[in-house]
């Protein structure tokens, strides 16, 4: 499991005028099973991102196709953990 933070670098007139395109980005990952979880920080500064069912590889590949990371509006910070307990419902997120 990879949890992704996003650091917007940009102001945000222009990651809301590219959220279209990073939101149909995000749809994809969701239909392929990788995300799981996604959204803004608060306050919003960037965004947060929960992956599975991929390596670090794979997930970097991923990254590389957001738009905003095309962009350049955003730096990203990759943290890998291996769930050892999850709350009942979650279990899809255990190892």
């Amino acid at each position: 499991m990879f949890v992704v933070n996003l650091a917007y670098k940009v102001d945000l007139s222009l990651i809301d005028a590219g959220l279209t395109e990073h939101a149909e980005w995000l749809a994809k990952q969701y239909a392929d099973g990788v995300f799981v979880l996604s959204g803004r920080q608060v306050p919003r500064t960037g965004g947060l991102i929960l992956a599975v069912n991929t390596t670090r590889e794979g997930l970097d590949r991923r990254l590389s196709s957001d738009p905003f990371h095309q962009r350049d509006y955003a730096d990203y910070t990759i943290i890998e953990c291996s769930p050892t307990r999850v709350a009942d419902g979650l279990e899809r997120l255990h190892d």
